[in-house]
């Protein structure tokens, strides 16, 4: 497609400046790896693959590294939630104790609210992350072994934060949801992943239970004077208190297949699943389910960050000038601990996914902020 010489120079301005930003990261030992790609109308507009997959082997991060994608899982996973609501499995009003009818978690005073799929997936169920260690949780990235039907039991006998429907909190809701789809569909979560997203989009690297070891990145912490290693139980301290790391959970076939956060993928497979929803869902979901991942769902509901309110799925800019961000109103948004950021705008037609191998640098703080400053600095 012929672009105006404006247009390139822009395009390459920003390619230096992307550059710049990763070099930067990894020559400063912020981050070992990274993969960074950006799509604008529909077509690659940057693609970059840098540092290392593993340091101390020497194996170089390429286009196709595998990683871990702690809540990149959440997206692909509210998609595969609506494709079962559009089948008729389930609709979004339905009580979780249809499916589930031993979770039955608590308010403080001692009362049973109901909580509804719609609640679990706009996390507003009343459901946290950051459960007391003494309750003997997994949300997803550690305690390989664990089954669902026992990590379904200790969440439900915590009390909720609050009434579902009346606050939002992130939280363990989607490792739920995952819990009352396998019910709801009479079929496994990677099963339905595979059936009902993964497969139809062609995604041949993103999955429950890694099959491809030689190719997975291996995952490293936060750490000085370099990210360490991460051990087979690594605690790492998160924006919003201690996270717990098990990599080796990515192997086990034992472990509950998290809908919250326990798949295993790459950038260019998890592009191509936000491409497909900034274009209308096809061949996976309806217009009409596509709009409830690209609408505000919760109202005014404080989420942390002025401005931004939440999907069906993920993140969404009502007001980003109010946070000080570059994006359009309307911008969806989200990322995973193990490292990642990604965001869509598509007033912009614009994607942008960003993979590195580094908890947490790569998904709070100065690098994602600085991909996505550069991404915008002279938006085509």
């Amino acid at each position: 497609m012929h672009r105006p010489a404006s247009k390139l120079a822009a395009a390459h301005s920003r390619a230096e400046r992307l550059d710049a930003v990763i070099d930067a990261a990894i020559a400063e030992a912020r981050i070992v790896g990274a993969v960074v790609l950006v799509a604008e109308h529909g077509e690659i507009a940057y693609r970059r693959a840098a540092g290392h997959a593993d340091r101390e082997a020497g194996r170089p991060v390429l286009e196709d590294t595998i990683f871990r994608l702690a809540s990149v899982t959440k997206p692909m996973v509210a998609a595969a939630a609506l494709s079962l609501v559009e089948s008729g499995h389930m609709a979004l009003e339905d009580p979780v104790t249809r499916f589930l009818p031993a979770f039955r978690p608590r308010l403080a005073d001692g009362s049973e609210p109901t909580i509804t799929i719609r609640h679990l997936l706009t996390h507003t169920s009343g459901l946290i992350y950051g459960y007391d260690r003494a309750a003997g949780i997994s949300e997803g990235m550690d305690m390989p072994g664990r089954g669902m039907p026992e990590n379904l039991e200790r969440i439900a006998a915590q009390p909720l934060a609050f009434a579902p429907g009346t606050s939002w909190r992130y939280s363990v809701a989607i490792d739920v949801l995952g819990g009352l789809m396998e019910k709801a569909a009479d079929r496994s979560l990677p099963t339905i992943l595979a059936e009902r997203i993964t497969g139809p989009l062609e995604l041949a690297d993103t999955e429950f239970v890694a099959t491809r070891p030689e190719r997975l990145a291996t995952a490293y912490a936060d750490g000085k004077p370099s990210p360490i290693r991460m051990a087979d139980h690594q605690p790492v301290q998160g924006k919003d208190g201690v996270l717990h790391f098990a990599p080796g959970r990515a192997f086990d076939p034992t472990a509950f297949p998290s809908g919250g956060a326990g798949m295993v993928g790459t950038a260019r497979d998890f592009l191509a699943f936000l491409e497909s929803m900034r274009k209308g869902g096809e061949p996976i979901l309806s217009p009409a389910s596509v709009r409830l991942l690209r609408e505000n769902a919760i109202g005014g509901f404080d989420t942390g960050v002025a401005g931004r309110g939440f999907s069906l799925g993920w993140s969404v800019s009502r007001d980003p000038h109010a946070a000080g961000l570059p994006y359009s109103v309307g911008t969806w948004q989200w990322g995973g601990v193990y490292g990642h950021s990604w965001f869509v705008d598509p007033t912009k037609e614009l994607s942008v996914v960003s993979f590195t191998n580094t908890a947490v640098a790569g998904v709070n703080g100065a690098y994602p902020e600085a991909i996505r400053d550069a991404v915008y600095a002279d938006a085509l």
